[in-house]
């Protein structure tokens, strides 16, 4: 099925001073619509698009080789930026603060404690080089921190993500460390715009994923 534009479920500057308008802006009208005009060009015609994009993207070794690329880049882009978009919410609204419940309980147990799962998912998007995600997953019924290349996502199995230690999963949050994600405003201190992302993630959200995946 043909991909769309999901509405963004908040103004352009919702999410201001962590991130602006303009950016947003940019990031989900220009960057994110992109990705849906090029994978919709590139399954047009063939039998990939009568599938959701996850389940196309689930699947790489099954897309023909000569759109494999443009699927995995696209529809990769797509299904990425469709979930971060619902993992950010406007501070004070369902931003910011720290996980409860469930979600919280298997942060600690697995990382100790909610300030070193924060420096540990920090380090993953720090150094991602070049442009990727960080993301916290959900395998084998347990917590873990992985980072992407480019727009791979962990819903894509273990033998095609890149880089090659990057570990397959539930993703339950992903953050953005391209450039065009905080460009903008931060520059190249992308240090700082991870620590300044946490007052705008969205743990109800987390949460709800966090439960779906168990």
């Amino acid at each position: 099925m043909a991909a769309t534009l999901p509405p963004l479920p908040y103004a352009f500057d919702a999410l201001e001073p962590v991130i602006d308008a303009t950016t947003m802006q940019i990031h989900h009208g220009k960057h994110h619509q992109a990705y849906v005009t090029n994978y919709n060009n590139a399954v047009a015609g063939t039998e990939l698009d009568s599938k959701s994009v996850e389940d196309v993207i689930r699947n790489l070794s099954t897309v023909p080789e000569n759109i494999r690329p443009a699927v995995r880049n696209n529809g990769g882009g797509h299904v990425n930026h469709s979930l971060f978009w619902t993992l950010l919410a406007p501070k004070g609204k369902g931003g910011g603060g720290e996980p409860t419940g469930a979600v919280a309980d298997a942060i600690n147990a697995s990382f100790g404690s909610f300030a070193d799962f924060k420096t540990k998912f920090q380090d993953a998007g720090v150094k991602r080089f070049g442009s990727g995600w960080a993301w916290l997953i959900v395998k084998d019924g347990k917590l873990a921190i992985t980072s992407t290349a480019n727009q791979d996502n962990p819903i894509m199995p273990d033998a095609v993500l890149t880089p090659t230690n990057a570990v397959s999963g539930k993703p339950i949050l992903g953050v953005d460390v391209w450039e065009h994600a905080y460009y903008l405003k931060y520059q190249n201190k992308r240090p700082d715009y991870l620590t300044a992302i946490w007052d705008v993630i969205n743990w109800p959200r987390v949460a709800e994923l966090y439960s779906a995946a168990k």
